[in-house]
């Protein structure tokens, strides 16, 4: 039986108009303050809704009513984004 011909490749370089400019090596590091304030976003988050619960909702802030959930979980939520941000 003959034997099949081998094909070689040619090695795969990518147009140079797609390729990324920035490398990992070249991109700073995260500042400290961002881990630091994305820890304080959670914690306050959490503590505002713990204190509006165990309040029977009456602090932190009575007027706001609902809003309050509104206001510990969107902490939370900008942590999160804050977070997003790290390397």
């Amino acid at each position: 039986m003959p034997k099949s011909q081998v094909r070689k490749k040619k090695v795969y370089t990518p147009p140079t108009d797609v390729r990324p400019t920035a490398t990992a090596s070249t991109r700073k590091p995260s500042p400290v303050w961002l881990p630091v304030l994305a820890v304080s976003l959670i914690v306050f988050g959490i503590g505002w809704l713990v204190v509006y619960y165990l309040s029977e909702q009456a602090y932190p802030v009575a007027a706001w009513g609902y809003w309050n959930l509104a206001v510990g979980f969107g902490a939370m939520v900008a942590s999160l984004v804050v977070l997003s941000r790290w390397r």
